[in-house]
């Protein structure tokens, strides 16, 4: 599913996101910046050790905040860490979820990338519901994009056919409420 927002392309795919062949994808990260599981180990593994080096290097990154590094062995040429809330039902959860989006965002834009793919942040051992993940990354994405008419291109990459459909829904949601 693709749709245009102030010129710029907001497209969701299934897929993998360390085969995307965007300037950078987005890794939903650990405060420690550690390689671990689900798409945070998956990211970490097809990038190779250079990438565990320079999160090292970094050390540590703020809930809601981001980091950019090299993407080593990755199609990307960046990988963007944000660190998603551990959900734990408080509105907080929501205003720190749409940062990721916000703040990898702006990263990209600073550092005058086009093209930027994201996983479903936080919805994975961090436990964060799909559907309400779905709604506060959208809705912040598609914000950014008309204020800011960059990056051009933003993928959504959903890894399984359960959380496509849940982020298919909220986006004709949030388009037939605009």
């Amino acid at each position: 599913m693709e749709v245009k927002i102030n010129g710029c392309v907001l497209r969701l795919v299934k897929d993998d996101i360390t085969k995307r062949k965007v300037d950078a994808i987005v890794n939903a990260a650990n405060n420690q910046l550690l390689p671990g599981g689900g798409v945070c180990g998956a990211i970490h593994r097809a990038a190779g050790d250079g990438l565990a080096k320079e999160c090292r290097e970094i050390g540590y990154c703020e809930t809601g905040e981001a980091v950019i590094t090299n993407g080593y062995n990755l199609p990307a040429k960046y990988v963007i860490h944000t660190v998603g809330p551990v959900y734990s039902g408080s509105e907080k959860d929501a205003k720190l979820l749409s940062n990721c989006y916000e703040n990898s965002l702006k990263l990209a834009v600073k550092n005058n990338l086009n093209s930027i793919a994201f996983p479903s942040i936080s919805t994975g051992i961090f436990g964060y519901p799909v559907e309400e993940a779905a709604k506060v990354a959208l809705s912040t994405i598609v914000d950014f994009l008309e204020k800011h008419g960059k990056p051009s291109l933003v993928e959504m990459v959903l890894f399984s056919d359960r959380d496509f459909q849940a982020y298919k829904e909220a986006l004709e949601e949030i388009l037939s409420s605009n």
